[in-house]
This record gives C-alpha cells, sequence and structure tokens, in this order.
C-alpha cells in the first residue's frame, strides 16, 4: 500500500508549530494586571506572623537581617525520586522587592509527602547580594539551620550565629524521610 509522505510531515510540521504557538502563548502570562503578587504577599504576611507568633525569638533574628526569603507553601513529595516547589517573596526592611520560586529535585532513600514553609535570613550583605545577583541561587550544605529547643523557642546559638544564611523551616504537615532545603534552586519570577 502506498503511504503519502508529504501529508504526515505536514501533519508532524503542524504540530510542532501548534505545540509553539501553545508555548508562546503560555510565556506571555507575565503577571501584569494580574492579582498574584497581592495573593503571594498575604500569604506572606500570615507566613511571617505566623512565625513571629510561635518562635518570638525570630522577631530578633529578623532585626539583624540585611533580607529574608519568605516561602510560605513548599510542596514536596517523593518515592525514590522526589521533588519540591514554591513561590515566595524577597523583602528588605519588610518591603517585597522581588518574588521568586523554589524548586527541589532529588534521588535517594525517601518516601512520603509533605508541605511546609521557609524562611531564609540573610545575616550580611554580601549573602543578599549573591542571592540578588545571580540567575538562580541554590541552598547548599553550608547553610546553618536555625535549631529549636523543647520549648519552641529559637537557640541563642541560633540568634547569635555569624552564618551569612540562616534557614527556619516550619509548618510542617506530613512526613518525608530525607527532607533537606539542600539543593533547592531559587529563581526570579514575576507572580
Amino acid at each position: 500500500m502506498f503511504k503519502d509522505e508529504s501529508t504526515n510531515l505536514i501533519s508532524r510540521r503542524g504540530f510542532v508549530v501548534s505545540a509553539g504557538a501553545a508555548a508562546t502563548l503560555a510565556a506571555c502570562g507575565n503577571g501584569v494586571g494580574s492579582n498574584g503578587a497581592a495573593a503571594l504577599d498575604a500569604r506572606v504576611d500570615k507566613t511571617r506572623s505566623y512565625l513571629f507568633n510561635r518562635y518570638p525569638a525570630t522577631r530578633d533574628l529578623s532585626r539583624k537581617a540585611q533580607g529574608i526569603l519568605w516561602m510560605p507553601l513548599m510542596t514536596k513529595a517523593g518515592l525514590w525520586f522526589g521533588g519540591a516547589y514554591g513561590r515566595g517573596a524577597l523583602r528588605i526592611d519588610d518591603v517585597t522587592v522581588d518574588y521568586y520560586s523554589a524548586t527541589q529535585a532529588s534521588f535517594g532513600l525517601q518516601i512520603g509527602a509533605q508541605q511546609y514553609a521557609h524562611a531564609l535570613f540573610f545575616m550580611t550583605p554580601e549573602a543578599l547580594r549573591q542571592f540578588r545577583s545571580g540567575m538562580g541561587w541554590s541552598a547548599g550544605a553550608d547553610l546553618e539551620y536555625a535549631v529549636t529547643n523543647d520549648g519552641g523557642m529559637v537557640s541563642a546559638d541560633t540568634i547569635t550565629a555569624l552564618d551569612p544564611v540562616i534557614a527556619v523551616v516550619f509548618g510542617q504537615a506530613g512526613l518525608i524521610f530525607g527532607a533537606t532545603l539542600e539543593g533547592t534552586k531559587y529563581t526570579r519570577i514575576i507572580p
């Protein structure tokens, strides 16, 4: 049976053109005129209030910080292969200056799902500058985690630490084994 290759080729081209047009139109949604930023700022406000009310010593930490990246909701799931995603806002002097997404992919011993919030306290001007100037910033193994004591207070060691970036992970719901912020990539977005 004779098959017309030109018809098959046209349909492939049509598919590629259609897919390209759809991707282009999807990229045009730049957030201008949407309420994405306002909704994200409202989530950040609630997250900030929760953290300061639950762990009052973090207020002192925030006063010393050059800037704070608030990530109100991260969703992480994994079964050997894992991934996480969330969106948040960078605030300097309590004013939102940029919005960021956080993504993480991992492989290894992990199973479960979890939602949590976290905040990155940039304690030095250099740490904040490096975060803001890059095309994307990844949390490394040198990230210092705030430690809470049995009473839910952030330890004095954390508040007086000289680390450039301090992470506070809180509000966990669910359970996942092997969870960490290491390898999380933060990228500037327009919500």
